[in-house]
Protein backbone atom coordinates (compact mmCIF):
# COMPACT_ATOMS: atom_id res chain seq x y z
CA UNK A 1 0.00 0.00 0.00
CA UNK A 2 1.57 3.57 -0.84
CA UNK A 3 2.08 6.40 1.57
CA UNK A 4 -0.54 8.19 -0.24
CA UNK A 5 -3.43 5.44 0.68
CA UNK A 6 -2.13 5.71 4.06
CA UNK A 7 -2.79 9.78 4.30
CA UNK A 8 0.62 10.60 4.22
CA UNK A 9 2.09 12.64 1.30
CA UNK A 10 5.41 12.14 0.01
CA UNK A 11 8.28 14.84 -0.80
CA UNK A 12 6.98 16.04 -4.14
CA UNK A 13 7.58 18.83 -5.31
CA UNK A 14 5.06 20.70 -7.44
CA UNK A 15 7.48 21.41 -9.94
CA UNK A 16 6.76 17.98 -11.42
CA UNK A 17 3.43 18.99 -12.30
CA UNK A 18 3.77 23.00 -13.37
CA UNK A 19 6.58 25.20 -15.17
CA UNK A 20 8.57 26.26 -12.10
CA UNK A 21 8.61 29.53 -12.98
CA UNK A 22 4.21 29.34 -12.49
CA UNK A 23 5.13 27.49 -9.22
CA UNK A 24 7.43 30.05 -8.00
CA UNK A 25 4.94 33.26 -8.76
CA UNK A 26 2.25 31.23 -7.04
CA UNK A 27 3.82 30.18 -4.45
CA UNK A 28 5.64 34.00 -4.03
CA UNK A 29 2.28 35.50 -4.68
CA UNK A 30 0.38 33.49 -1.60
CA UNK A 31 3.26 33.60 1.04
CA UNK A 32 3.29 37.36 0.01
CA UNK A 33 -0.03 37.85 1.04
CA UNK A 34 -0.02 36.05 3.96
CA UNK A 35 3.07 37.69 5.31
CA UNK A 36 1.47 41.44 4.63
CA UNK A 37 -1.70 40.47 6.95
CA UNK A 38 -0.04 39.64 10.29
CA UNK A 39 2.13 42.84 10.61
CA UNK A 40 -0.42 44.92 9.07
CA UNK A 41 -2.82 43.93 11.35
CA UNK A 42 0.07 44.58 14.19
CA UNK A 43 0.82 48.45 13.59
CA UNK A 44 -2.54 48.78 12.35
CA UNK A 45 -3.75 47.65 16.05
CA UNK A 46 -1.34 49.64 17.37
CA UNK A 47 -2.28 52.71 16.37
CA UNK A 48 -6.10 51.74 17.54
CA UNK A 49 -5.32 50.94 21.16
CA UNK A 50 -6.35 53.87 22.70
CA UNK A 51 -9.79 54.11 20.75
CA UNK A 52 -10.48 50.01 22.48
CA UNK A 53 -9.05 51.58 25.76
CA UNK A 54 -11.61 54.69 25.37
CA UNK A 55 -14.41 51.99 24.52
CA UNK A 56 -13.54 48.83 27.32
CA UNK A 57 -12.36 51.21 29.86
CA UNK A 58 -8.38 49.64 29.86
CA UNK A 59 -5.26 50.50 32.09
CA UNK A 60 -2.14 50.72 30.30
CA UNK A 61 -0.74 47.20 31.30
CA UNK A 62 -4.30 45.00 30.16
CA UNK A 63 -4.39 47.22 26.54
CA UNK A 64 -0.74 45.59 26.15
CA UNK A 65 -2.27 42.16 26.07
CA UNK A 66 -4.13 42.95 22.72
CA UNK A 67 -1.02 42.80 21.22
CA UNK A 68 0.93 40.27 23.69
CA UNK A 69 -2.01 37.63 23.57
CA UNK A 70 -1.22 37.34 19.82
CA UNK A 71 2.27 36.96 20.06
CA UNK A 72 2.32 34.72 23.15
CA UNK A 73 0.19 32.22 20.79
CA UNK A 74 2.23 32.49 17.65
CA UNK A 75 5.29 32.23 19.98
CA UNK A 76 4.27 28.84 21.84
CA UNK A 77 3.24 26.89 18.62
CA UNK A 78 5.63 28.44 15.80
CA UNK A 79 8.29 25.38 16.21
CA UNK A 80 5.14 22.65 17.26
CA UNK A 81 3.83 23.75 13.55
CA UNK A 82 7.07 24.23 11.25
CA UNK A 83 7.89 20.24 12.94
CA UNK A 84 3.65 19.71 11.81
CA UNK A 85 4.67 20.72 8.38
CA UNK A 86 7.69 18.68 7.30
CA UNK A 87 5.45 15.35 8.47
CA UNK A 88 2.38 16.20 6.87
CA UNK A 89 2.87 18.94 4.62
CA UNK A 90 3.85 22.27 4.44
CA UNK A 91 1.07 23.16 1.97
CA UNK A 92 -1.54 21.99 4.05
CA UNK A 93 -0.34 23.80 7.50
CA UNK A 94 -0.31 27.17 5.65
CA UNK A 95 -3.50 26.94 3.85
CA UNK A 96 -5.14 25.79 7.01
CA UNK A 97 -3.52 28.80 9.38
CA UNK A 98 -4.46 31.42 6.73
CA UNK A 99 -8.38 30.49 7.44
CA UNK A 100 -7.76 30.22 11.07
CA UNK A 101 -6.22 34.09 10.96
CA UNK A 102 -9.16 35.16 8.49
CA UNK A 103 -11.52 33.41 11.20
CA UNK A 104 -9.74 35.31 14.26
CA UNK A 105 -10.11 38.78 12.12
CA UNK A 106 -13.61 38.22 11.79
CA UNK A 107 -14.14 37.84 15.40
CA UNK A 108 -11.57 40.00 16.94
CA UNK A 109 -14.06 42.66 14.74
CA UNK A 110 -17.18 41.11 16.36
CA UNK A 111 -15.82 41.33 20.08
CA UNK A 112 -18.08 42.67 22.66
CA UNK A 113 -15.99 43.33 25.61
CA UNK A 114 -11.79 43.22 26.04
CA UNK A 115 -11.46 39.53 27.24
CA UNK A 116 -13.20 38.83 23.75
CA UNK A 117 -10.94 40.43 21.57
CA UNK A 118 -7.89 38.85 23.56
CA UNK A 119 -9.62 35.21 22.95
CA UNK A 120 -10.08 36.58 19.32
CA UNK A 121 -6.44 37.51 19.40
CA UNK A 122 -4.87 34.14 20.60
CA UNK A 123 -7.08 32.77 17.47
CA UNK A 124 -4.99 35.09 15.06
CA UNK A 125 -1.96 33.91 16.92
CA UNK A 126 -3.05 30.19 16.15
CA UNK A 127 -3.44 30.82 12.44
CA UNK A 128 -0.06 33.16 12.13
CA UNK A 129 2.10 30.29 14.06
CA UNK A 130 0.93 27.73 10.56
CA UNK A 131 1.81 30.56 8.15
CA UNK A 132 5.03 31.91 9.35
CA UNK A 133 5.99 28.77 10.31
CA UNK A 134 5.54 27.22 6.74
CA UNK A 135 5.34 30.24 4.49
CA UNK A 136 9.36 30.61 4.34
CA UNK A 137 9.63 26.99 4.37
CA UNK A 138 7.95 26.56 1.01
CA UNK A 139 9.69 30.14 -0.72
CA UNK A 140 12.87 28.23 0.11
CA UNK A 141 11.50 24.67 -1.10
CA UNK A 142 10.66 26.14 -4.63
CA UNK A 143 13.51 28.57 -5.08
CA UNK A 144 17.15 27.72 -5.19
CA UNK A 145 19.85 29.31 -3.63
CA UNK A 146 21.23 31.35 -6.15
CA UNK A 147 17.84 33.02 -6.31
CA UNK A 148 16.74 32.50 -2.68
CA UNK A 149 17.60 35.84 -1.79
CA UNK A 150 15.61 37.85 -3.75
CA UNK A 151 12.42 35.91 -2.97
CA UNK A 152 13.08 36.22 0.84
CA UNK A 153 13.66 39.95 0.28
CA UNK A 154 10.26 40.05 -1.74
CA UNK A 155 8.66 38.50 1.15
CA UNK A 156 10.17 40.81 3.50
CA UNK A 157 9.31 44.08 1.71
CA UNK A 158 5.80 42.88 1.74
CA UNK A 159 6.08 42.14 5.16
CA UNK A 160 7.14 46.28 6.17
CA UNK A 161 4.87 47.55 3.15
CA UNK A 162 2.03 46.09 5.63
CA UNK A 163 3.73 47.63 8.51
CA UNK A 164 4.07 50.73 6.38
CA UNK A 165 0.39 50.73 5.27
CA UNK A 166 -0.65 49.96 9.33
CA UNK A 167 -0.32 52.82 10.42
CA UNK A 168 -1.34 55.13 7.97
CA UNK A 169 -4.42 52.83 7.04
CA UNK A 170 -5.09 52.09 10.33
CA UNK A 171 -5.39 55.43 11.37
CA UNK A 172 -8.10 56.16 8.46
CA UNK A 173 -10.29 52.89 9.63
CA UNK A 174 -10.17 54.02 13.21
CA UNK A 175 -11.51 57.77 12.64
CA UNK A 176 -13.61 56.92 10.07
CA UNK A 177 -14.69 53.42 10.15
CA UNK A 178 -13.80 52.61 14.21
CA UNK A 179 -11.41 50.68 15.63
CA UNK A 180 -13.05 47.43 14.36
CA UNK A 181 -12.67 48.02 10.91
CA UNK A 182 -8.84 47.42 11.26
CA UNK A 183 -9.92 43.97 11.82
CA UNK A 184 -12.23 43.02 9.33
CA UNK A 185 -10.49 45.26 6.59
CA UNK A 186 -7.84 42.85 5.26
CA UNK A 187 -9.60 39.55 5.74
CA UNK A 188 -9.69 39.51 1.65
CA UNK A 189 -6.79 39.15 1.16
CA UNK A 190 -6.42 35.56 3.42
CA UNK A 191 -8.76 34.21 0.79
CA UNK A 192 -6.77 35.56 -1.98
CA UNK A 193 -4.02 33.50 -0.67
CA UNK A 194 -5.87 30.44 -0.12
CA UNK A 195 -7.12 30.56 -4.05
CA UNK A 196 -3.99 31.11 -5.44
CA UNK A 197 -2.04 28.02 -3.21
CA UNK A 198 -5.33 25.65 -4.28
CA UNK A 199 -6.17 26.74 -7.75
CA UNK A 200 -2.18 27.24 -8.77
CA UNK A 201 0.34 24.66 -7.26
CA UNK A 202 -0.65 21.35 -6.84
CA UNK A 203 1.50 18.67 -4.75
CA UNK A 204 3.32 18.53 -1.50
CA UNK A 205 6.19 19.28 0.71
CA UNK A 206 6.76 16.97 3.26
CA UNK A 207 10.20 15.80 3.54
CA UNK A 208 10.06 14.65 7.34
CA UNK A 209 6.61 12.37 6.12
CA UNK A 210 6.44 9.81 8.37
CA UNK A 211 8.07 10.64 11.19
CA UNK A 212 7.03 10.78 14.71
CA UNK A 213 5.47 14.60 16.40
CA UNK A 214 7.20 15.23 19.61
CA UNK A 215 4.51 15.94 22.05
CA UNK A 216 6.11 15.59 25.11
CA UNK A 217 8.95 18.62 24.05
CA UNK A 218 5.87 21.30 22.55
CA UNK A 219 4.48 21.22 26.19
CA UNK A 220 7.22 21.49 27.97
CA UNK A 221 8.32 24.72 25.00
CA UNK A 222 4.99 26.28 25.29
CA UNK A 223 4.55 26.43 28.44
CA UNK A 224 7.43 27.57 29.37
CA UNK A 225 7.33 30.81 26.69
CA UNK A 226 3.83 31.03 28.18
CA UNK A 227 4.83 31.38 31.69
CA UNK A 228 8.05 33.71 31.12
CA UNK A 229 6.49 36.13 29.15
CA UNK A 230 3.22 36.38 31.14
CA UNK A 231 5.68 36.46 34.73
CA UNK A 232 7.71 39.26 33.01
CA UNK A 233 4.18 41.54 32.97
CA UNK A 234 3.64 40.46 36.42
CA UNK A 235 7.18 41.85 37.26
CA UNK A 236 8.35 43.33 39.91
CA UNK A 237 5.35 41.56 41.97
CA UNK A 238 6.65 37.91 43.53
CA UNK A 239 4.19 35.94 41.38
CA UNK A 240 6.11 37.71 38.33
CA UNK A 241 8.98 36.33 39.83
CA UNK A 242 7.65 32.99 40.66
CA UNK A 243 6.61 32.55 36.53
CA UNK A 244 9.44 33.93 35.49
CA UNK A 245 11.44 30.80 36.91
CA UNK A 246 9.57 28.25 36.39
CA UNK A 247 9.21 29.36 32.81
CA UNK A 248 13.14 29.38 32.51
CA UNK A 249 13.17 25.74 34.34
CA UNK A 250 10.98 24.57 31.77
CA UNK A 251 12.75 26.01 29.03
CA UNK A 252 15.90 24.39 30.20
CA UNK A 253 13.76 21.24 30.39
CA UNK A 254 12.61 21.38 27.07
CA UNK A 255 16.53 21.99 25.54
CA UNK A 256 17.39 18.59 27.70
CA UNK A 257 14.37 16.48 26.10
CA UNK A 258 15.43 17.81 22.39
CA UNK A 259 18.70 16.68 22.93
CA UNK A 260 17.91 13.00 23.76
CA UNK A 261 14.55 12.56 21.82
CA UNK A 262 14.74 10.63 18.87
CA UNK A 263 12.30 12.72 16.93
CA UNK A 264 13.05 16.10 18.46
CA UNK A 265 10.04 19.07 17.62
CA UNK A 266 12.93 20.94 17.30
CA UNK A 267 16.68 19.89 16.36
CA UNK A 268 19.20 21.12 19.48
CA UNK A 269 21.77 20.05 17.26
CA UNK A 270 21.19 22.94 15.09
CA UNK A 271 22.36 25.08 17.60
CA UNK A 272 24.93 23.15 18.61
CA UNK A 273 27.00 22.34 15.75
CA UNK A 274 25.68 25.00 13.34
CA UNK A 275 27.62 28.33 14.49
CA UNK A 276 25.96 30.54 11.51
CA UNK A 277 22.59 29.07 12.12
CA UNK A 278 22.77 29.69 16.16
CA UNK A 279 24.12 32.94 16.22
CA UNK A 280 21.81 34.30 13.09
CA UNK A 281 18.87 33.06 15.11
CA UNK A 282 20.41 34.75 17.87
CA UNK A 283 20.88 38.53 16.38
CA UNK A 284 17.21 37.78 14.79
CA UNK A 285 15.66 37.46 18.51
CA UNK A 286 17.90 40.21 19.66
CA UNK A 287 16.96 42.64 16.94
CA UNK A 288 13.08 42.11 17.01
CA UNK A 289 13.11 42.37 20.77
CA UNK A 290 14.97 46.06 20.70
CA UNK A 291 12.59 47.24 17.89
CA UNK A 292 9.28 45.82 18.27
CA UNK A 293 7.53 47.80 21.20
CA UNK A 294 8.79 51.01 19.47
CA UNK A 295 6.17 51.29 17.35
CA UNK A 296 3.79 50.76 20.13
CA UNK A 297 5.29 53.08 22.73
CA UNK A 298 5.89 55.90 19.96
CA UNK A 299 1.80 55.39 19.21
CA UNK A 300 0.60 55.91 23.30
CA UNK A 301 3.40 58.95 22.73
CA UNK A 302 2.44 60.30 19.90
CA UNK A 303 -1.30 60.54 21.02
CA UNK A 304 -1.30 60.88 24.70
CA UNK A 305 1.77 63.00 25.11
CA UNK A 306 1.92 65.00 21.38
CA UNK A 307 -2.07 65.11 21.33
CA UNK A 308 -2.10 63.86 17.66
CA UNK A 309 -5.39 61.92 16.34
CA UNK A 310 -4.60 58.44 15.46
CA UNK A 311 -4.81 59.09 11.46
CA UNK A 312 -1.78 61.86 12.47
CA UNK A 313 -0.28 59.62 14.70
CA UNK A 314 0.10 56.94 12.25
CA UNK A 315 1.55 59.17 9.54
CA UNK A 316 4.46 59.95 12.07
CA UNK A 317 5.06 56.28 12.25
CA UNK A 318 4.85 55.28 8.71
CA UNK A 319 8.58 56.49 7.73
CA UNK A 320 10.38 53.48 9.42
CA UNK A 321 8.36 50.60 7.87
CA UNK A 322 8.42 52.60 4.18
CA UNK A 323 11.95 52.99 4.64
CA UNK A 324 12.19 49.49 5.51
CA UNK A 325 10.29 48.23 2.01
CA UNK A 326 12.05 50.16 0.12
CA UNK A 327 15.66 49.08 1.48
CA UNK A 328 14.89 45.16 2.12
CA UNK A 329 14.66 44.05 -1.36
CA UNK A 330 17.85 45.55 -2.35
CA UNK A 331 19.38 44.23 0.70
CA UNK A 332 17.92 40.63 0.02
CA UNK A 333 19.24 40.46 -3.44
CA UNK A 334 22.90 42.13 -2.28
CA UNK A 335 22.64 38.80 0.51
CA UNK A 336 23.20 37.02 -2.50
CA UNK A 337 26.65 38.13 -3.40
CA UNK A 338 27.62 39.74 -0.31
CA UNK A 339 28.39 37.72 2.81
CA UNK A 340 24.90 38.17 4.98
CA UNK A 341 26.93 38.88 8.41
CA UNK A 342 28.28 42.57 6.56
CA UNK A 343 25.08 43.82 5.81
CA UNK A 344 23.11 41.87 9.07
CA UNK A 345 25.88 43.72 11.35
CA UNK A 346 25.33 47.48 9.90
CA UNK A 347 21.85 47.26 10.15
CA UNK A 348 22.13 46.29 14.13
CA UNK A 349 24.55 49.43 14.16
CA UNK A 350 21.72 51.77 12.82
CA UNK A 351 19.24 50.62 14.64
CA UNK A 352 21.08 50.74 17.89
CA UNK A 353 21.98 54.54 17.31
CA UNK A 354 18.48 55.38 16.12
CA UNK A 355 17.14 53.47 19.62
CA UNK A 356 20.12 55.86 21.85
CA UNK A 357 18.64 58.68 20.04
CA UNK A 358 14.77 57.85 20.75
CA UNK A 359 15.62 57.46 24.78
CA UNK A 360 16.23 61.17 24.63
CA UNK A 361 12.64 61.61 24.09
CA UNK A 362 11.12 64.64 25.94
CA UNK A 363 7.28 66.55 26.04
CA UNK A 364 8.84 69.39 23.06
CA UNK A 365 10.48 66.70 21.22
CA UNK A 366 9.83 67.75 17.91
CA UNK A 367 7.88 65.49 15.31
CA UNK A 368 10.59 65.84 12.47
CA UNK A 369 13.65 64.41 14.75
CA UNK A 370 10.85 61.53 15.81
CA UNK A 371 10.51 60.87 12.24
CA UNK A 372 14.57 61.24 11.10
CA UNK A 373 15.31 58.61 13.73
CA UNK A 374 12.14 55.99 12.58
CA UNK A 375 13.80 56.49 9.23
CA UNK A 376 17.23 55.76 10.73
CA UNK A 377 15.68 52.42 12.26
CA UNK A 378 13.81 51.28 8.66
CA UNK A 379 17.42 51.56 7.22
CA UNK A 380 18.76 49.50 9.99
CA UNK A 381 16.18 47.04 10.46
CA UNK A 382 15.90 46.68 6.24
CA UNK A 383 19.62 46.25 6.08
CA UNK A 384 19.45 43.44 8.70
CA UNK A 385 16.35 41.51 8.30
CA UNK A 386 16.80 40.00 4.48
CA UNK A 387 20.57 38.93 4.97
CA UNK A 388 20.06 37.25 7.95
CA UNK A 389 16.68 35.44 6.50
CA UNK A 390 18.84 34.26 4.13
CA UNK A 391 21.46 33.22 6.28
CA UNK A 392 19.25 30.86 8.48
CA UNK A 393 17.47 28.97 5.45
CA UNK A 394 20.64 29.03 4.21
CA UNK A 395 22.53 27.31 6.49
CA UNK A 396 20.25 24.07 6.66
CA UNK A 397 19.36 20.96 4.55
CA UNK A 398 15.93 20.67 2.91
CA UNK A 399 14.25 18.10 5.37
CA UNK A 400 15.34 21.38 8.25
CA UNK A 401 13.36 23.80 5.85
CA UNK A 402 10.16 23.92 8.42
CA UNK A 403 12.40 23.82 11.46
CA UNK A 404 14.38 26.72 10.15
CA UNK A 405 11.28 28.59 9.18
CA UNK A 406 9.66 27.07 12.29
CA UNK A 407 13.16 28.60 14.07
CA UNK A 408 13.44 32.00 12.42
CA UNK A 409 9.48 32.81 12.95
CA UNK A 410 9.95 31.79 16.68
CA UNK A 411 13.03 34.07 16.81
CA UNK A 412 10.83 37.19 16.00
CA UNK A 413 7.86 36.27 17.67
CA UNK A 414 10.38 35.63 21.22
CA UNK A 415 11.84 38.49 20.77
CA UNK A 416 8.62 40.96 20.04
CA UNK A 417 6.99 39.42 23.26
CA UNK A 418 10.51 39.97 24.96
CA UNK A 419 9.93 43.98 23.54
CA UNK A 420 6.69 44.17 24.49
CA UNK A 421 7.22 42.25 27.89
CA UNK A 422 9.92 44.77 28.76
CA UNK A 423 7.69 47.69 27.29
CA UNK A 424 5.13 46.56 29.99
CA UNK A 425 6.99 45.82 32.93
CA UNK A 426 8.38 49.29 32.89
CA UNK A 427 4.68 50.85 32.46
CA UNK A 428 3.87 48.61 35.47
CA UNK A 429 6.81 49.68 37.25
CA UNK A 430 6.16 53.72 36.57
CA UNK A 431 2.56 54.00 35.98
CA UNK A 432 1.08 50.85 37.59
CA UNK A 433 -2.35 49.23 36.68
CA UNK A 434 -3.96 52.93 35.69
CA UNK A 435 -4.90 54.86 32.49
CA UNK A 436 -2.72 56.72 31.20
CA UNK A 437 -3.30 60.55 31.94
CA UNK A 438 -2.47 63.94 32.44
CA UNK A 439 -1.42 63.18 35.98
CA UNK A 440 1.00 60.55 35.08
CA UNK A 441 2.35 61.35 31.81
CA UNK A 442 5.62 62.60 33.17
CA UNK A 443 6.27 58.94 34.92
CA UNK A 444 4.79 57.55 31.65
CA UNK A 445 7.75 59.77 29.80
CA UNK A 446 10.40 57.89 32.07
CA UNK A 447 9.44 54.66 31.42
CA UNK A 448 9.37 55.20 28.02
CA UNK A 449 12.77 56.46 28.04
CA UNK A 450 14.18 53.86 30.49
CA UNK A 451 12.77 51.13 27.92
CA UNK A 452 15.09 52.63 24.84
CA UNK A 453 18.08 52.38 27.06
CA UNK A 454 17.44 49.06 27.53
CA UNK A 455 16.48 48.09 24.30
CA UNK A 456 20.11 50.26 22.71
CA UNK A 457 21.93 48.05 25.20
CA UNK A 458 20.38 44.82 23.98
CA UNK A 459 21.31 46.15 20.35
CA UNK A 460 24.79 46.32 20.97
CA UNK A 461 24.90 42.48 22.35
CA UNK A 462 22.87 42.24 19.19
CA UNK A 463 25.84 43.44 17.09
CA UNK A 464 28.22 41.61 18.28
CA UNK A 465 26.01 38.40 17.66
CA UNK A 466 26.01 38.99 14.39
CA UNK A 467 29.59 39.75 13.48
CA UNK A 468 30.89 36.38 15.19
CA UNK A 469 28.65 34.21 13.19
CA UNK A 470 31.38 33.54 10.79
CA UNK A 471 30.76 32.73 6.97
CA UNK A 472 27.95 31.11 5.06
CA UNK A 473 28.53 27.53 4.63
CA UNK A 474 28.51 26.09 0.71
CA UNK A 475 25.88 23.72 -0.46
CA UNK A 476 23.69 23.84 2.33
CA UNK A 477 20.91 22.45 -0.04
CA UNK A 478 22.94 19.57 -0.47
CA UNK A 479 22.80 18.15 3.01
Amino acid sequence: MSSEQHGTVPHRPPTQTAPETTVQRSVLTAAALAAFLSPFMGSAVNVALPAVSREFGLDAVTLSWVATSYLLTSAVLLLPCGRLADIFGRKKVFLLGTLVFVLGSVLSGLSVSAWMLIGARLVQGVGSAMTFATGLAIITSVFPPDKRGRAIGVTVAVVYIGLSAGPFLGGILTVHLGWRSVFLAPTPLGLAAVWVLVSRVKGEWAEAAGERFDIIGSILYGVGIAALVYGLTLLPRPGGLWLVGAGLVLTALFVRWEIFTRSPVFEIDLFRHNRVFAFSNLAALINYADTFAVTFLLSLYLQYIKDLSPQAAGLVLVAQPVVMAVVSPYAGRLSDRVEPRVLASLGMVLTVIGLVLLAALGRDTPLWFIALVLVILGVGFGLFSSPNMSAIMGAVGRKHYGIAAGAVSSMRLLGQMLSMGLAAMALSVFIGPVRIAPANHARFLEAVRVTFVVFAGMGVIGVFCSLVRGRMPAAADQR
